[in-house]
């Protein structure tokens, strides 16, 4: 399989709903700043984003401390 292990990922977010927003966010990124290049993507932007977030360049920060 190319893509990473769930298991892996997870490990570095606090949950699944945090990895899946993360990676989407990086992903419209990716796709945002690969259209305003008019170059192509070289592969599927969530794949891209789960990747760079394995590798560490993708960080997200908590801005509310749960449900009140």
């Amino acid at each position: 399989m190319n893509q990473p292990s769930l298991d892996v990922l997870l490990d570095m977010v606090d949950s699944r709903y945090t990895l899946v927003v993360v990676s989407a966010k990086r992903a419209r990124q990716l796709t945002e700043l690969f259209q305003t290049n008019e170059s192509e993507l070289p592969g599927k932007p969530v794949t891209t984003a789960l990747h760079e977030l394995l590798r560490g360049k993708v960080r997200y920060r908590r801005l509310k401390a749960g449900i009140k």
